[in-house]
């Protein structure tokens, strides 16, 4: 299942292992959205980033 998700707040503040896995999810600006493929490892950078992005069901 395709899972869509969007970065809702800013990186400036964000520790460096927080913008990294941003940036390996393809998130640079705020409203940047990505679909991937729903798994394990989505869920564990997700979790890092859950209070700066927003998560759906594509």
């Amino acid at each position: 299942m395709k899972v869509k998700v969007t970065l809702k707040k800013s990186l400036i503040t964000a520790k460096p292992n927080q913008k990294a896995t941003a940036q390996s999810l393809g998130l640079r600006k705020i409203g940047d959205c990505i679909e991937h493929e729903e798994g394990p490892v989505l869920d564990g950078k997700v979790r890092i980033l859950a209070h700066l992005v927003t998560v759906e069901k594509a």
